[in-house]
């Protein structure tokens, strides 16, 4: 079975985009490697909040499930095109355990007229001494372990890092009952002081904010940062330095905890995008992103991207972008479907926003300098800052090179967590990822995978079918 619409990411712009599609009388497929909806914003099955959105959010998916096929852990790893011109999401998705408790990866294949690329973004972390102990976690990775398991990742914590996502996180943990040392924001905390009319949607956010960081007597501090943790076999204490504009280190002092949750902003996610051969370009803050129009097509035919994939601006930009994206496949072979002048007017405003947060809230090169020479840069293969030292003085002159002579970024997580900051010692911005294969999956799911279809879909469905996962 061919589908007219195959929609990687069941967040707010994957959501959008294949409602949109399905209401029309497409038939759609949406994939995601989570148990339920939501993406990395709206995780929502353990901890009952008030994040905006929500409730419209679940709406959406409920209407979803009536009108396509959901298809939750589904890890889509490879996309391409087939001689006809029929693009091909290879995925794995994991059966039952069985009697010895592991779980089998089945490959699955789906076939689409077009797609619809909404994979979202994962957070970018730098390093800093001590970074590789227990005890150290992203920001979104303590959130995630909060919204979706209900799993509070430690007693004594310290949140440290640039952006507003810190405040969310910080609330969040409070209110779960741990103890919030602090949010050490390495920028200026001004924010969009300086930019009020964008500040004005955000401001009964940022105030619902600042009232739960009072109410818990959490203590938030600008130009300072985390910038080494300490400890034998887990985080036992961090030290916390005071900045100046740079971030380059004019005072420390030592904070005794057990957890640190770091984040300097969002990595997006566009791998299937240029497996594909989508055209990118660099965002505000230098990260690689996909290319798109107004219609949020690619320079791919029949491949759209909505959502964080094409610039990090939040998730009320993501649905808007993913409607776009949804009327313009219905628009079908029109040259330049047209984009209501309501949805673009927004989308214009809130990409504004973005850009504008991102600007105000820059990664300073004077992190650099916290590190030291035993500083592991990647943490999947162990290598530390004087190794990448080395393969400089060897004639490396960028983040390829060195990767090819001192190998960080050829581990499990094939550089997405370390090519950031490799390519910041290399002197270059981040280039765009080069991967056959998207996302980690098993050889024996890899040469299965080629002709697998879905078992499940195997008959073609009615025009409507029922929901196979509900959100």
């Amino acid at each position: 079975m061919t589908y007219d619409l195959v929609v990687i990411g069941g967040g707010p712009a994957g959501v959008a985009g294949a409602l949109t599609a399905a209401r029309a009388g497409l038939r759609v497929a949406l994939v995601d490697s989570g148990a339920r909806l939501g993406g990395q914003y709206f995780r929502h099955s353990a901890v009952p909040g008030a994040e905006p959105g929500l409730g419209r959010f679940l709406r959406q998916g409920r209407a979803l499930g009536e009108r396509a096929d959901v298809l939750l852990r589904h890890q889509a790893w490879s996309a391409a095109r087939e001689p006809d011109g029929t693009l091909v999401v290879h995925c794995v998705t994991r059966s039952s355990p069985a009697q010895d408790g592991r779980e089998a990866e089945l490959p699955v294949a789906l076939r689409a007229r077009r797609l619809l690329i909404a994979t979202g973004a994962h957070d970018r972390p730098l390093p800093f001494p001590g970074w590789d102990l227990p005890g150290v976690l992203t920001a979104g990775g303590a959130q995630a372990l909060l919204k979706g398991s209900g799993v509070v990742a430690g007693r004594r914590i310290v949140v440290s890092g640039t952006g507003p996502f810190l405040l969310p996180v910080a609330v969040g943990l409070a209110g779960a009952g741990a103890r919030v040392l602090g949010v050490f924001e390495a920028g200026s905390g001004l924010g969009l002081a300086r930019r009020p009319l964008l500040a004005l949607d955000k401001a009964g956010e940022a105030a619902r904010y600042a009232v739960g960081l009072a109410r818990h007597r959490v203590p938030y501090r600008t130009r300072q940062a985390v910038v080494a943790a300490h400890g034998e076999r887990e985080v036992e204490a961090v030290t916390v330095a005071r900045l100046d504009e740079g971030w380059n280190i004019l005072a420390t002092r030592v904070v005794e905890c057990d957890t640190v949750a770091a984040g300097y902003g969002f990595v997006p996610q566009i791998e299937l995008g240029t497996q594909l051969g989508c055209r990118t370009r660099h965002d505000v803050d230098g990260s690689p992103v996909l290319t798109v129009d107004a219609a949020q097509r690619t320079t791919v035919p029949g491949v759209w991207a909505a959502g964080e994939p094409t610039g990090v601006g939040g998730w009320r930009l993501s649905e808007l972008e993913g409607r776009i994206a949804g009327l313009a496949v219905v628009a079908g072979s029109r040259t330049r479907p047209g984009v209501p002048g309501v949805l673009a007017r927004r989308r214009a405003r809130w990409r504004a926003f973005g850009q504008a947060l991102q600007r105000a809230y820059p990664v300073r090169p004077g992190w650099q300098g916290w590190l030291r020479d035993d500083t592991l840069v990647c943490r999947c293969e162990e290598v530390p800052l004087a190794r990448v030292r080395e393969a400089q003085d060897l004639g490396a002159t960028d983040a390829r090179s060195i990767k090819l002579l001192a190998r960080p970024g050829m581990g499990w997580c094939q550089g997405r967590i370390c090519g950031y900051a490799v390519s910041c010692l290399a002197g270059e911005p981040p280039q765009p990822p080069r991967r056959p294969i998207a996302q980690p999956v098993t050889l024996g799911a890899l040469s299965e995978g080629v002709e697998a279809t879905d078992p499940a879909l195997a008959d073609d469905p009615p025009p409507h079918p029922k929901p196979r996962r509900t959100p």
